[in-house]
């Protein structure tokens, strides 16, 4: 059911690195104030670190906030690049930046 709800899912990847001490409330924060969303929207929200080599997901998924957690034992993880402070992506994309892969924008 989890990946049937993801499929037609924002995905929205910040452009600039937070600190990884933070926690739901702290990242549902960074969302409302930095990036101008609701946390409670049902997008997934996607942070990394200063390094490169973590990443934590924040998702509501109608019943609680949700953290994913992923750190990459070597290399970092290949993130987009932008002048705005979140960048949209597609669910496949976001598998991909997961898998250590690069991701390009996606098409408007």
């Amino acid at each position: 059911m989890i990946a049937a709800d993801l499929a037609n899912t924002q995905v929205w990847v910040a452009t600039t690195p937070i600190d990884m001490r933070k926690s739901f409330d702290g990242l549902a924060e960074v969302v409302r104030s930095f990036l101008g969303h609701d946390p409670l929207s049902g997008s997934l929200f996607v942070f990394r670190n200063k390094g490169g080599h973590l990443v934590k997901v924040l998702w509501w998924d109608r019943d609680g906030l949700a953290i994913y957690y992923k750190r990459l034992e070597r290399g970092e993880f290949r993130w987009p690049r932008s002048n705005q402070v979140a960048v949209e992506i597609t669910c496949d994309q976001l598998l991909r930046l997961l898998s250590g892969l690069e991701v390009s924008r996606r098409a408007a």
